[in-house]
């Protein structure tokens, strides 16, 4: 089914407009690799982007009094379509239903950048809010004027604005604007992530919220428990024909020495072979002869110019040697205070390569006429796409043209947008449209995966039992490696790409807050992070990306595991030893108090008495700051199988505070989405690979968490309408798989240090009964 697509105009002349858009990505816009910085006053390009300025550029006022919103942001399934057209109709003082949102066309809307790293609703709420209270400012003008009243004595009820005084004289929005646009001008300065739209406005209180705050159901959600709604895989236009790419079987670089492309000739519909560079692709008239076509082709690929490690015990070795002398040199200035200290405690953590994992394989549809493409897309940054793609032909921004249409849920794969790249260069070579769909080996093998990540922890506690001084130092590979080097690079196809913001280097916080330095108050505290390039200037042979709150989770397993080992040391229940050194964290202090009480927190120090019988239960918990804001806290329960290793998460309790709560409802289903994906990344996943490539290909060497394996979940949120949003689609992933390895713990009393904690993992661990290491 095709997406019927409607210009401004059409939307203009249907019904009357105004438009409203935003950007979206605030501080993060340098970490989350935006590639622009920000600039104090937005100039635009006529040709290029529309201009912020216009309060047109943001909303569409129709003669019925509905309004579409258009966004450059786009909706990855968790629900910010809804939470977004919430914080505009409470501004516009409309009902929920009259606000229909448009989102994530590169021609229609404010570049605002891409969607990732929880910023929607804590960056575009508002820019969105703001360009509404411009757009109502506007309104009750017009309506002052036509209805011969002050101001301040007109009133707004569902996009109905009356006379105080009068209340018979009243006008609805459709009826002031009449289908046209504003054609006025309002304050906004920076681009993308750093845009002010309309600060002079003044925006309503929280405290006069009706709409905010309330669950409202997702618009998204009816259509797709039927099955009705259309995701990219279900674009279709006419005369598309299909594509498969046609890689090697590892993901080392290699070249196409010879394509037989007679090897082919015997399959119907074959349209053509395209070869460009080290790429090569098939195009046939049905899917079927293209997963045909591709999987007979032969080719023979060169020898690769790089090889992978034998296993990942030689990528933390290499890791561990990377800058290793000024590691060691910033280590000695702690050494006095360690020399002193009553107990000190170390500890290393490790965490490996994991997929994205999206259930549905990546999918776009090109199509390529004259000097001019349109791409169909789930990326999580059409204008991101729209840039690659742009420069990649060598065309002007203007002349790709990319439509958002939601995909698998991607968790940051598709900030890298592989098949959208595929599908152009197969569009362009048969000058018709393309769809390109991956299968699922394609997307386990060649997916940008996040890095694997290793800790080594040390801490030094003084008589009291209080922590004195902290050091840590954490090593990875870039997590952002593929925006820098993307699928159809110069390795492939012989085309340089704009390098990406952020997209290697070292230094503080590069994965995750400063190395695995803790929240935690502590008068001497050091955190070093090292993110490694491979070897010769070489690209990552496992390419990486931005995995779900990117470096977040194996930082706080690494933090948190390490706080665990501390309290059992010395004797003192976890939770108390957490609060001794939060002190005037006030809320992360109240966020692990609401998790443990709902959890029903019985104060002991860990682990738990040894029970009888193969089958031991226990308790862990684990709170974080996410990125300075957010504050998520866990309690997980679990039951751990002695005699074969298996772990079963029965329970869950997650308290959750992110500032404002736009939608109760819509962050609830966030927090167990998070809570599942938490407990799957712990326990299961993990990117296998040898020298000959990746071996972990479909769901059977790749598992993840099943229905069956669902716990029991209880959720706490804590409303701060006072302080902004702040993020809520990714924070509470990060202290799960630390939350279940100190349950682990307490059930059977062995440290997992090593993610994931399999079944042959937990017996090893039982067998050496590992103990944190000790120097008296």
């Amino acid at each position: 089914m095709s997406k019927k697509s409607i210009s401004r105009r059409q939307i203009l002349k249907g019904g009357g407009a105004l438009v409203v858009g935003f950007s979206l990505f605030g501080p993060d816009v340098k970490v989350m690799g935006q590639g622009r910085p920000p600039d104090p006053q937005f100039v635009p390009d006529p040709l290029d982007y529309l201009d912020p300025r216009d309060l047109d550029s943001w909303l569409a006022v129709m003669q019925d009094g509905s309004i579409t919103v258009f966004t450059g942001k786009v909706d990855l399934g968790t629900g910010v379509e809804t939470a977004l057209a919430q914080i505009v109709a409470e501004e516009l003082d409309v009902r929920f239903d009259q606000i229909h949102m448009k989102m994530g066309d590169t021609a229609k809307t404010v570049d605002q950048g891409r969607t990732a790293g929880s910023n929607t609703i804590q960056g575009a709420g508002p820019q969105l809010r703001q360009a509404a209270a411009a757009g109502r400012l506007e309104l009750l003008k017009m309506a002052s004027a036509r209805l011969e009243t002050p101001l301040e004595k007109l009133t707004v009820v569902e996009g109905v604005v009356a006379s105080a005084d009068s209340p018979a004289k009243k006008i609805s929005y459709g009826d002031l604007i009449g289908g046209q646009r504003f054609n006025i001008k309002v304050t906004a300065t920076g681009i993308q992530g750093g845009l002010k739209v309309a600060p002079e406005v003044r925006a309503k209180s929280y405290k006069d919220y009706k709409i905010v705050g309330t669950p409202i159901p997702r618009v998204d959600l009816p259509q797709k428990l039927t099955g009705e709604y259309a995701y990219t895989m279900d674009v279709r236009v006419p005369g598309m024909l299909h594509g498969r790419a046609v890689r090697p079987a590892n993901v080392l670089s290699t070249k196409p020495a010879t394509v037989d492309e007679s090897s082919i000739a015997h399959i119907r519909g074959v349209v053509k072979v395209v070869q460009e560079g080290s790429f090569v692709g098939v195009v046939a008239e049905t899917e079927w002869a293209a997963i045909q076509a591709a999987r007979a082709l032969k080719v023979t690929w060169t020898a690769p110019e790089t090889k992978l490690p034998a296993n990942r015990d030689e990528i933390d070795a290499y890791l561990k040697q990377t800058l290793s002398s000024r590691i060691s040199d910033a280590a000695k200035e702690d050494d006095a205070i360690f020399s002193q200290a009553h107990k000190t405690l170390e500890a290393s953590y490790h965490w490996p390569f994991q997929n994205h994992g999206m259930f549905a394989p990546s999918c776009a549809v090109a199509d390529f006429q004259g000097d001019k493409v349109t791409i169909w897309t789930g990326a999580q940054g059409p204008f991101t796409t729209r840039d690659r793609v742009a420069a990649m032909l060598n065309f002007p921004k203007r002349n790709v043209d990319v439509r958002y249409v939601e995909s698998s849920g991607c968790y940051g794969r598709l900030t890298a947008d592989d098949a959208a790249e595929d599908a152009v260069i197969m569009s362009r070579a048969v000058s018709k449209p393309v769809r390109v769909q991956w299968m699922r080996a394609d997307e386990h093998v060649w997916e940008p995966k996040g890095p694997q990540q290793l800790f080594a922890m040390r801490a030094a506690v003084d008589a009291e039992g209080n922590i004195t001084a902290w050091d840590s130092t954490a090593w990875s590979f870039p997590w952002t490696e593929a925006q820098g080097t993307p699928q159809l690079g110069e390795r492939q196809i012989g085309l340089k790409f704009p390098p990406a913001e952020g997209a290697g280097g070292t230094g503080e916080g590069t994965i995750g807050g400063g190395g695995a330095s803790p929240m935690y108050e502590v008068a001497h505290k050091r955190g070093q992070s090292v993110t490694a390039p491979w070897p010769q200037d070489e690209p990552t042979p496992l390419r990486t990306g931005p995995l779900r709150s990117p470096g977040e989770p194996p930082r706080v397993f690494a933090v948190e595991s390490f706080m665990d080992e501390m309290a059992a040391e010395l004797g003192v229940d976890p939770v108390q030893f957490r609060l001794r050194h939060l002190k005037n964290n006030k809320r992360a202090t109240e966020a692990l108090l609401a998790a443990t009480e709902k959890a029903g927190w019985k104060e002991r120090p860990s682990p738990a008495p040894a029970s009888s019988g193969t089958k031991a239960v226990g308790r862990g918990v684990a709170v974080a700051v996410w990125r300075g804001s957010t504050v998520p806290a866990a309690v997980a329960e679990v039951e751990v199988d002695k005699s074969n290793g298996q772990v079963k998460v029965t329970r869950v309790t997650m308290a959750h505070d992110c500032g404002l709560i736009v939608n109760p409802d819509g962050l609830r289903m966030q927090l167990h989405g998070n809570i599942l994906q938490g407990i799957s990344r712990a326990l299961m996943e993990e990117v296998r690979f040898d020298a000959s490539g990746v071996k972990t290909v479909d769901w059977q060497s790749y598992p993840v968490i099943r229905f069956h394996d669902i716990p029991e979940i209880e959720t706490v949120l804590i409303n701060r309408p006072e302080i902004p949003s702040s993020g809520g689609a990714e924070p509470s992933v990060i202290v799960v798989p630390a939350a279940v390895a100190n349950a682990i713990f307490d059930a059977i009393g062995v440290r997992m240090r090593e993610v994931p904690f399999t079944p042959p993992r937990v017996l090893a661990a039982l067998k050496a009964k590992t103990t944190v290491s000790q120097r008296l």
